[in-house]
């Protein structure tokens, strides 16, 4: 059968259909294929892995900016709430 993603299951393109013992005799380079994830993950799955964590990322940064454009706005308005206040 060959070495299949651990996400998806499909089979591995580029990684040689041995059995385990061989599988270990072979050198690194053999063994996986040079990417991230290479030889563990299909392309597809390190494409979408990828993506969601700079998705994520995107997203936490534009969380933090609407939390600083709130906290500037509420400033902006407090001082014109006390004046209001005192009179």
């Amino acid at each position: 059968k060959g070495p299949a993603c651990g996400d998806c299951g499909k089979r591995l393109i580029g990684l040689p259909c041995v059995r385990p013992m061989e599988f270990k005799r072979l050198k690194k380079r053999e063994r996986r294929v040079n990417r991230a994830y290479g030889g563990s993950r299909c392309a597809s799955c390190v494409r979408s892995r990828i993506v969601r964590a700079f998705l994520i990322e995107e997203q936490k940064c534009v969380k933090q900016v609407l939390a600083e454009k709130i906290s500037s706005m509420k400033e902006k308005d407090e001082p014109s709430r006390k004046k209001k206040g005192k009179k």
